[in-house]
């Protein structure tokens, strides 16, 4: 089955446009907890409070919940970029649950709201909302980054940006158990560190890595999309926004970093189009199709490509 072929018309969820103070409180646990855990990461790395199983630990659950994000929320679900058989779209919607970035549903029809307004009034994380001067930018920037999560109110309306997906019953139904699939999030890398070390101790620095560290990293890196990329980096395409490209977050965002031209050419499939510009979550997307798992995907048209280089005076 397709995206589209699980739909019901006739029974959409309902969503608040900005969350109630049960989720409000969530998202501060699930932003701020990890990030001061960051600090002692470096110092428990250097005294050696770090094993291989805790490596494995962090980089699998970091690729999984990068990918739901990036392939799934971002290209699949929020652009339509490729369409997904039913056990592909699950899957994806799942993994960017655990990415503790909330719902699908709500990230999809934030995301959209982003691309209607960008870096214009109505944008939901526009680092450029407070004008133009320094202290206007960094203080955008730390809204861009973080703050619209944590205190920000414009936030986007589901029924007016995604009612598709309100329609898609395995969509709605995976939104209304993203607590479920955060708390699974949360203590799976407790649980495989002690089951695989056979031990408490295994099963703590499975947590730290695992969990603290990984939503951390995967949350401070898909913020800096908002924030670093509509401050800085290379424009080689023409966009209406300031989104740049930052070739330094390329590896970590599995692709999300080449942000110039995703805002020049938003359901392109590819966003390093250029060479040289590694994009993980494009060679992911290029597999699935290879197994039929996605198909009509929106590959680059060189032509259109073309008409959307940047001119160079």
């Amino acid at each position: 089955m397709s995206t589209s072929a699980s739909a019901d018309a006739s029974a959409p969820i309902e969503f608040q446009a900005v969350g109630g103070p049960l989720e409000r409180a969530l998202i501060w646990v699930f932003i701020v907890v990890p990030t001061i855990a960051l600090l002692p990461a470096i110092v428990f790395a250097w005294g050696g409070w770090i094993g291989w199983h805790d490596v494995v630990v962090l980089i699998v659950f970091y690729v999984i919940t990068t990918t739901g994000i990036g392939a799934g929320y971002h290209r699949c679900f929020t652009h339509g970029s490729f369409k997904s058989r039913r056990g592909l779209k699950i899957a994806l919607a799942i993994a960017g649950s655990m990415a503790l970035e909330g719902p699908v549903i709500r990230w999809v029809a934030d995301h959209r709201k982003h691309h209607k307004f960008s870096d214009r009034e109505g944008d939901p994380h526009s680092p450029w909302r407070y004008g133009t001067s320094a202290w206007a930018v960094t203080k955008g920037f730390v809204f861009a980054h973080a703050g619209w999560v944590l205190w920000g109110q414009d936030r986007a309306d589901p029924k007016h940006y995604a009612p598709d997906l309100l329609h898609d019953r395995d969509l709605a139904a995976i939104s209304r158990h993203f607590r479920w699939l955060a708390a699974i999030s949360l203590l799976a890398p407790a649980l495989i560190g002690g089951l695989w070390d056979r031990s408490w101790h295994g099963a703590a620095t499975g947590f730290f890595w695992g969990t603290l560290v990984r939503v951390a990293l995967m949350h401070h890196v898909t913020f800096s999309i908002n924030s670093i990329c509509h401050v800085s980096g290379k424009k080689p395409f023409t966009a209406r926004d300031r989104s740049g490209n930052v070739w330094w977050l390329a590896i970590l965002s599995q692709g999300e970093s080449w942000h110039n031209l995703h805002h020049a050419d938003p359901t392109c499939a590819r966003h390093g189009v250029l060479k040289g510009q590694i994009d993980i979550n494009a060679w992911l997307i290029k597999q699935f199709e290879r197994f039929g798992w996605a198909y009509d995907v929106r590959w680059p048209d060189p032509a259109r490509l073309e008409k959307k280089r940047a001119v160079v005076s």
